[in-house]
């Protein structure tokens, strides 16, 4: 049976042949470059104000969601990361490496090598590292896919877990964050490998005591040391469960101000003559967010204005908040990056960016750090109350703790910015607390900002020598591995591990052709956008291709939540006549076809590739901005 789609399509072509449809008008309205299929961000603005000028309230809202679409777009396109620690044009040839390095790494082509470096005198046992680094885009087909972490000297020369998130591609080049966990002893030089260029790699697939449940910010996340589970409702931190002896679960009691009790309550203001209490806790809703999902971290950043108890009756522009959780594999702290930037001249009662708040009884003594990082056990003397850098409570009989480390807090545009937060063990409705609040009946001018950046520790403590620890875990934190990136191969190589990196069919030795199957899916087009009909590699839909003897495995994404039946391009549906399975099972060798869909991460505009870039009119990301 013919398929609808193609039975209009020749409908429509046997009236224009036959001249029973005029489509001179049409040609002249021919949209044929992406500036003409997309309205600018100034027309709609345009377009709102008279919308609400004439009462069409319906119609600006609209368009107000559609210029934050358009917004989301912008950003996938000319969003940046850091300056890479590796630009795209530094990495070697791996065939100038030693004959048994090329022989464990067959499969791969390219390398970038880089250097680490303990300066501190501490040894380092999975420090979560971060690198920004560049590819060159056409020697990379996909940096989740193909890049692997090798560790070349130490103990245990080999595969490192690794994770790559946050990808862009920008002309010629691709950017990434690749995130590792690094072991050091003190003062010990390390060097590393960062391979890439292997078209036959599969996604890695790394397993770690990191796991996450739920969708969009209502997250559990836990490792073996804790569980973590964040509001439904706007995403702040709700409660937390330590995994030992008696599982000790910090929560906060009671229906708060009437949203959501959680234990982190911070971010939030004053307004002038404190009339009200603006919190990114009244948030009826995450006004937007951002997650990533990976076996080494979980990183959920939120950001927006806070909401007024009448929401929306009022709804000031006047500060932008914004406030980070990460968490990470087999680590016993979690960190929180935030920011509070003052858009508008206004006048606050006071401003606070950290306050925790446990319900019950659970701690009976209270820690402070001060500035020389050496760990107080009691309450916090009046000299030092502004000038705080750590505080916390413990159990002198459960040992059951919860430290906060403040690592980096500083404004600009402001006042002087005290460090308080004294804690507190009996405070009235609330019951345990620490809250830093500053900038006391303050006039703040606009682009004024304050950041920080905290870790939270949820290791037992023993006060008789846990002090140590905790301030050994500051200064490590304070001071991470150095890194910088060689441009020559003079490193100290130890002998290859024992067997090979590639997997089963990562090195060319796939028992089907891993290029036939890619070139074979080319046939499968996204016929809904007619005339264009880019294919599912074009655009980037499919993520990874595996082949176990006979049976092809495919793990594709779709392109956004508005089209979530897979089904459409795996077995074929409202026109599309050369679905997944079936230009699959016409290559020779392939007798089964299984199709996975993820949405981890979101699919975006960096996934296209070139082909289907000049497709959708997208050649240029600088062509794409008016």
């Amino acid at each position: 049976m013919p398929s609808p789609f193609r039975s209009s399509l020749r409908a429509f072509s046997v009236l224009v042949l036959f001249g029973m449809l005029d489509l001179t008008g049409l040609a002249a309205a021919a949209e044929t470059r992406f500036a003409e299929r997309n309205d600018s961000i100034a027309e709609k603005v345009q377009w709102l104000e008279a919308a609400r000028a004439r009462g069409d309230y319906r119609q600006a809202r609209a368009l107000a969601e559609s210029i934050r679409h358009t917004l989301e777009f912008e950003e996938q396109e000319h969003g940046r990361l850091p300056d890479p620690l590796s630009g795209a044009s530094l990495f070697i040839e791996t065939q100038r490496l030693p004959v048994d390095w090329r022989e464990w790494i067959r499969g791969w082509r390219y390398a970038k090598l880089l250097r680490s470096e303990e300066r501190e005198g501490l040894s380092r046992n999975a420090e979560p590292v971060e690198w920004i680094l560049g590819f060159p885009a056409d020697s990379l087909g996909s940096p989740a896919r193909e890049i692997r972490v090798v560790r070349l000297d130490g103990a245990r020369p080999g595969e490192v877990r690794s994770q790559v998130s946050e990808v862009r591609r920008r002309g010629g080049e691709w950017q990434a964050r690749v995130t590792i966990l690094a072991d050091a002893e003190a003062r010990e030089r390390g060097e590393w490998m960062v391979l890439f260029g292997n078209p036959d790699a599969e996604l890695p697939g790394y397993d770690s005591d990191l796991k996450v449940t739920g969708e969009g910010v209502g997250l559990d996340i836990e490792n073996e040391f804790f569980k973590a589970s964040l509001s439904r409702q706007m995403g702040q931190l709700e409660r937390l469960a330590y995994k030992r002896e008696h599982g000790l679960e910090l929560f906060a009691g009671g229906d708060g101000h009437g949203e959501p009790p959680g234990i982190d309550w911070a971010h939030d203001y004053v307004t002038a003559g404190d009339f009200q209490k603006m919190r990114i806790t009244n948030w009826p809703e995450c006004p937007d967010y951002s997650v990533v999902r990976g076996p080494l971290s979980v990183v959920v950043r939120r950001w927006g204005f806070p909401a007024s108890p009448l929401h929306p009756v009022f709804t000031p522009s006047r500060v932008h908040i914004e406030v980070e959780y990460r968490f990470y594999a087999g680590t016993p702290w979690f960190m929180k990056l935030g920011s509070m930037e003052v858009v508008r001249d206004l006048t606050v009662g006071y401003l606070r960016d950290d306050e925790w708040v446990f319900s019950g009884m659970s701690f009976n003594e209270t820690l402070w750090m001060g500035r020389d990082g050496k760990l107080h056990v009691g309450e916090v003397p009046a000299p030092q109350a502004e000038d705080l850098w750590g505080v916390g409570f413990f159990n002198r009989t459960t040992k059951d703790a919860f430290i906060g480390l403040f690592l980096d807090h500083e404004a600009t545009g402001t006042p002087r910015l005290p460090h308080s937060g004294s804690p507190t063990l009996h405070y009235r409705w609330h019951g345990q607390l620490w809250s830093r609040a500053f900038f006391h009946q303050t006039t703040l001018k606009a682009g004024a900002k304050i950041r920080q950046r905290n870790a939270y520790l949820t290791l037992p403590f023993d006060e008789r020598n846990g002090a140590p620890e905790v301030e050994s875990l500051r200064k490590r934190l304070l001071s991470p591995l150095t890194w910088t990136a060689p441009s020559n191969l003079d490193f100290r190589f130890g002998k290859a591990p024992v067997g090979r990196l590639a997997r089963p069919g990562e090195a060319g030795d796939a028992p089907i052709s891993k290029s036939a199957l890619w070139k074979a899916l080319e046939a499968c087009r996204d016929v809904q956008l007619y005339s264009a009909l880019p294919s599912v590699v074009e655009l980037g839909l499919v993520r990874d291709i595996r082949v176990r003897g006979e049976t092809v495995r495919v793990l594709m994404t779709l392109p956004h939540r508005g089209r979530p039946r897979a089904g459409f391009f795996s077995t074929g549906s409202g026109g599309n006549d050369a679905p997944i399975r079936d230009v699959l099972l016409k290559v020779p060798g392939v007798k089964h076809v299984v199709v996975d869909t993820t949405w981890d991460p979101p699919w975006s505009s960096n996934e296209l590739t070139p082909a289907g870039r000049s497709k959708l009119g997208l050649e240029s990301n600088d062509a794409l901005r008016r």
